[in-house]
């Protein structure tokens, strides 16, 4: 199914371009979030107008990721997780908890789909995590998991 891209999107492509992509992504994700139109004649033509103002847009969410990864890049957020004896957590540290972490330090909102765990953080120890805040705009930011008691 062709679409028309809305927005830039990492590894898929720019504003304007017509992709082919498979149908439920299409309307499952790209076009019930707003991010691209079906390639019709007529919608071709509107993008072709809007162009500059769509690339206006995307610019300005930039430059506002740009300002939160000034923020929060290369910080330290320490949690404190049930664990065993031998250092395994209870859980897991997921991606809604560091957003909360963030926004209880910070008062900066990130939805947790942005937030990507270089692996799962299942131990006591020190994690690198990568924050997609843009296409174009990564944060890396450090979870220092702690015990806060041992069960045996």
């Amino acid at each position: 199914m062709k679409v028309i891209l809305l927005e830039n999107l990492n590894r898929i492509g720019s504003i304007g371009e017509i992709i082919d992509v498979k149908r439920g992504y299409a309307r499952n994700y790209l076009i019930a979030n707003k991010k691209a139109l079906y390639a019709s004649k007529e919608n071709v033509l509107q993008v072709e107008k809007i162009k500059s103002e769509l690339a206006k847009k995307d610019n300005e969410k930039k430059q506002d990721a740009k300002k939160i990864a000034e923020k929060i890049n290369k910080k330290e957020y320490n949690v404190k997780k049930l664990s065993t004896e031998n250092n395994e957590l209870y859980g897991s540290v997921k991606p809604t908890e560091i957003s909360k972490l963030i926004l209880e330090a910070d008062k900066i909102e990130i939805k947790p789909s942005l937030i990507q765990p270089v692996q799962d953080i299942k131990t006591i120890g020190k994690f690198k995590v990568k924050i997609s805040l843009h296409s174009e705009v990564d944060a890396i930011i450090t979870i220092n998991v702690e015990s806060s008691e041992t069960i045996q």
